[in-house]
């Protein structure tokens, strides 16, 4: 998570329930069967456990992102 938040810039929330997958599979079932009134009733129960701050410098930023498309380019040529 701190690698997301440096490499975008942007801070990065991990939710206190990490099977996110499942759980916004249960809302949809609860949403679809009417046992939530709405999506409303599910922003409440959203609970943050921690919050990584980038710590990364813009220009260290800039340069990663710059070889991570780099080598996205040269990944697509596979095949």
């Amino acid at each position: 998570m701190q690698f997301q938040a440096d490499v975008l810039g942007v801070p990065v929330v991990r939710p206190r329930v990490t099977e996110t997958t499942a759980l916004g599979a249960a809302y949809l079932a609860g949403l679809a069967t009417g046992f939530w009134p709405g999506p409303e009733a599910l922003r409440k129960g959203r609970e943050g456990d921690r919050r990584f701050e980038p710590k990364m410098s813009e220009t260290e930023r800039t340069e990663r992102r710059a070889r991570w498309q780099k080598a996205v380019e040269r990944a697509k040529a596979w095949g």
